[in-house]
């Protein structure tokens, strides 16, 4: 399963404002500079996450992001569910009932859906303090450090 760059920059978004949690709103041009995302491509999921109850946005001067709820109330499934338009593994768990003509005598349906019943388990037990609980300590200079993948 591949998460898309959108889910994974929103995640690292949302840790890098759950570093600075209670220091109020955390200016965009930061988060962009320190996650090496430019504020643009920010702007496309950021209203997703707002939506969710998940982020505070503040335009203006002094505008910018802050979480609405506590890093230990957010998980990994709660950002994913917002900005990605699907998690399943395969397409034809998207809809409910499943409209597959096929699914009643498919045979791999059940690992399917066992596989996204063990993925959105994990997702959701995980949140953005447990993730920052256990990161490294973040060297001072991120531009040095660009993910190229």
């Amino acid at each position: 399963m591949l998460i898309p760059t959108k889910g994974r920059y929103a995640t690292r978004m949302l840790l890098d404002i759950a570093t600075h949690h209670g220091d109020g709103y955390v200016p965009m041009k930061d988060v962009s500079m320190r996650q090496q995302i430019s504020k643009k491509y920010m702007e496309t999921f950021t209203a997703h996450l707002s939506a969710a109850g998940i982020l505070g946005i503040k335009r203006g001067k002094e505008g910018g992001y802050r979480l609405l709820v506590s890093p230990g109330e957010v998980t990994l499934l709660d950002i994913l569910r917002s900005v990605e338009d699907s998690l399943h593994a395969v397409a034809c768990l998207e809809c409910t009932p499943n409209r597959c003509a096929r699914a009643p005598f498919c045979m791999s349906l059940s690992a399917w859906e066992g596989l996204d019943r063990v993925v959105q388990e994990y997702l959701s037990s995980v949140t953005l303090a447990q993730m920052i609980d256990q990161a490294q300590p973040q060297p001072d200079n991120l531009s040095d450090y660009p993910c190229g993948i």
